[in-house]
């Protein structure tokens, strides 16, 4: 940034900070479609549990599949991103190995092939994105990290995001000195699973968007992955039930299923 914000023509620093923490709410709430109903034997489930019991008696294919994605998740308000009163009592915590390496469009990888790894896999996939706030960038990290029959890139909700905030006031800042989005896992979920080469997983993410002055909201994204070729991809089939944003550590995030993010040493 090469002026302060005061001294910027129509910019207040009180303004921009509102800029800023609209094009965050924005990307929390941003999203692939809406929830669709669930298939085969969940059809007329109206609660989460109700869900996850019907789906463990799926056998395992393609309608268990796409009735783990399409399940419901905890429905939130916006403002439940921005804070809330801390927990008095922990949440679970989910144990996540650290990246071995550097995979195809410099996306951190080399997670177990496992529940586990998935989560570590997505939330690179995640935090790589959206700290690059590019449109090529995004497409790039999604034609090296998509399966076939996976979603086409235009209907991914993290472009979307990316979209949102380049298309916001604060969007023509992106360049500018001092101009940065910082996402960092705060807390994740298995969703549910297929098998061990089939992972519905979630993560949680505290975004941290710089724009002259600095504003934070939590994100919560879910992807379906498959195992292929030695590492998670993004895997085929319609985008899952958009994730609650919730801010980390709340009693709230606790019963939207969310565990607390911690890397296995």
């Amino acid at each position: 940034m090469t002026a302060p914000a005061d001294e910027a023509p129509g910019w207040g620093r009180r303004q921009l900070l509102v800029v800023v923490v609209a094009v965050v709410l924005v990307v929390v709430s941003v999203g692939v479609g809406v929830a669709y109903a669930v298939h085969g034997a969940v059809a007329s489930s109206t609660t989460p549990t109700a869900v996850a019991v019907a789906v463990e008696e799926l056998p395992s294919g393609q309608a268990r599949r796409d009735a783990i994605a399409a399940a419901p998740m905890l429905d939130v308000a916006p403002q439940d991103a921005r804070g809330g009163t801390p927990a008095t009592s922990p949440a679970p915590r989910i144990v996540v190995s650290p990246a071995a390496s550097l995979g195809p469009a410099d996306v951190p990888t080399g997670f177990d092939r496992t529940p586990e790894g998935a989560v570590g896999q997505l939330a690179a996939i995640a935090t790589t994105v959206l700290q690059g706030v590019s449109i090529e960038r995004t497409r790039a990290v999604y034609e090296q990290w998509s399966a076939p029959g996976a979603p086409v890139v235009d209907e991914w909700a993290l472009m979307a995001a990316v979209q949102a905030f380049l298309a916001s006031d604060a969007g023509r800042y992106v360049d500018e000195p001092g101009t940065s989005v910082v996402t960092v896992p705060a807390a994740a979920q298995v969703k549910g699973s297929d098998g061990d080469d089939w992972v519905v997983a979630c993560v949680l993410l505290d975004v941290t968007a710089t724009v002259v002055t600095e504003a934070r909201a939590a994100y919560g994204h879910c992807e379906r992955l498959q195992w292929a070729d030695d590492r998670w991809v993004v895997a085929a089939g319609e985008a899952p039930e958009t994730a609650p944003s919730t801010w980390p550590g709340t009693d709230l995030a606790g019963a939207a299923g969310w565990r607390t993010w911690t890397t296995k040493e």
